[in-house]
């Protein structure tokens, strides 16, 4: 692989962000656009036609067009496993035989949400929903940001092997009307099969019969299901092409699709779709996910900065710097380039957030006059989801634009405690309504941006190596082996696990 020359980019200028606007009159509309109902505002961070210019040719000699239509085609371009990325063929967008078996999945999950609608399982109002990873934190997001005013199911997600979690739900549910969801790819993931098993006593303990005929399996594995003990027709099966934190899409948002409807899913669906289409299609310097990215990497290669912060200012978001968490980190955390060489430069930057305006009583402070220089994302949604007087909305969409003026501008006092550097980084996306259209939008906004960052960088963004050898550890010493060093041996004793 040829290392890609970055000379040009960092040889960028480093002006001021005031200045930057001083000198250009027209820089607001270079640096935003409106797609899928988003507006993108990039205009508050560094970057400069110039450096759009660089970042098209570093994307033009890593051959960014080929790789994207490589990942649309089908192609194995998830190289280290030998396979293709498939997650935009589940909302049409693919070789035609992997969309064909996409639709047919979505079929088969539909028609198992129609027979539990229609009392096929029995009396079913609560479903209790276990995985973990890309299997819990796409469905908890999409649940939590539209479902809120669903009365459809009670649905519960639960990811952690703590007890504690599963204790909390099996308070608050019926075992006589629960329905037992298990996500899992292979079918074998530790935390999810044992908490699955613990959901299965629960229901036998409170005399439920047959209680494996009240499990639906969401899986890439499904004669693991069946040797577990579920039935091959409440199976949901997705392709092994599909990654767990791109997933979603897949039959892994069942418990979405069945607490807002399919009508909703399928809006999700379609406006993922928009936003691949708009991926593909347009030019880099006009290219949402291609943007986003170039501000990224001009931060990570340039300004030395190793985190990144998205803040929500909308509670039905609040989840979403958790879920990039998983999609940044675990897809671009790299060391290696797609050829096993090291990649000899940063990779993905550490993603943290949280939720305006709580986070500005608490980190901002940090953001604004610390020695990190921290690029944040502030996300907002015009049309207020609440129905208490407008001026809460007004307050909350008001904080989050003064914050990035603020960021940007900085306050110069004689006292250099009360005074604020400035030219701090942010980007904006305004979304006119936060709708299941405009969410599968923004998320499908996120993936290919992510697939950006890793072209230009050189690494394969869809294998995940780097979760396997502390769970490899574990599993060793629950069988009580494992070489530990002394400290681990020690800890492993004082807890009474020897």
């Amino acid at each position: 692989m040829n290392v890609a020359d970055w000379s040009k980019i960092e040889a960028l200028p480093k002006e001021r962000l005031e200045t930057l606007f001083a000198n250009d009159p027209d820089r607001l509309a270079k640096l935003s656009l409106d797609v899928a109902g988003i507006h993108f505002d990039w205009s508050k961070t560094h970057l400069t036609p110039d450096a759009v210019a660089a970042f098209e040719a570093l994307a033009k000699e890593t051959d960014l067009a080929g790789k994207r239509e490589a990942m649309f085609g089908g192609q194995n371009v998830n190289v280290t496993e030998d396979r293709p990325v498939e997650h935009t063929a589940e909302r049409g967008a693919g070789k035609d035989e992997s969309v064909a078996r996409a639709a047919a999945y979505h079929a088969r999950m539909r028609a198992v949400i129609d027979a539990i609608e229609a009392d096929a399982f029995g009396p079913i109002r609560h479903v209790l929903h276990v995985g973990i990873g890309g299997s819990a934190l796409g469905p908890h997001l999409l649940i939590d940001a539209l479902g809120r005013d669903s009365d459809r199911y009670d649905v519960a997600i639960v990811s952690n092997v703590d007890g504690m979690a599963l204790d909390d739900v099996f308070d608050r549910f019926d075992p006589a009307t629960t329905l037992l969801v298990v996500a899992s790819k292979t079918f074998t993931t530790t935390e999810t099969m044992m908490n699955a098993e613990s959901v299965i006593a629960w229901m036998t303990g409170a005399g439920v019969e047959d209680p494996y005929g009240r499990v639906i399996a969401l899986t890439a594995s499904p004669e693991k299901a069946i040797e577990w003990g579920v039935d091959e027709t409440r199976i949901l099966p997705f392709s092994e092409g599909v990654g767990g934190r791109y997933s979603l899409w897949s039959s892994i948002g069942f418990p979405a699709a069945i607490k807002l409807g399919w009508e909703q899913f399928e809006e999700l669906l379609d406006g993922a779709a928009e936003m691949d289409r708009h991926f593909r299609l347009t030019a880099l310097h006009e290219n949402a996910p291609a943007l986003a990215a170039f501000a990224d990497l001009y931060y990570t290669q340039v300004r030395g900065c190793e985190t990144r912060a998205p803040f929500a200012y909308d509670e039905r978001l609040r989840l979403l710097p958790s879920y990039l968490q998983q999609l940044e980190m675990e897809s671009n955390g790299k060391g290696v380039t797609v050829d096993g060489q090291p990649v000899g430069r940063p990779t993905a930057a550490i993603t943290w957030g949280g939720v305006g305006t709580d986070a500005q009583h608490a980190v901002f402070q940090l953001l604004h006059q610390g020695t990190h220089l921290v690029p944040v994302e502030f996300l907002a949604v015009i049309e207020a989801g609440d129905t208490l007087p407008a001026e809460h909305h007004r307050q909350l969409l008001l904080n989050a634009f003064a914050q990035g003026a603020a960021l940007m501008k900085g306050k110069q006092v004689d006292d250099p405690a009360r005074s604020y550097p400035g030219d701090r980084p942010s980007s904006t996306l305004l979304l006119d309504r936060l709708d299941a259209r405009t969410l599968g939008a923004l998320i499908a906004f996120y993936e290919h941006r992510v697939f950006v960052n890793g072209v230009l960088l050189g690494i394969n963004s869809f294998d995940q190596f780097g979760v396997e050898l502390g769970k490899e550890m574990a599993k060793a010493a629950a069988k009580g082996g494992g070489d530990f060093d002394p400290s681990t041996t020690d800890l492993i004793a004082r807890a009474g696990l020897a």
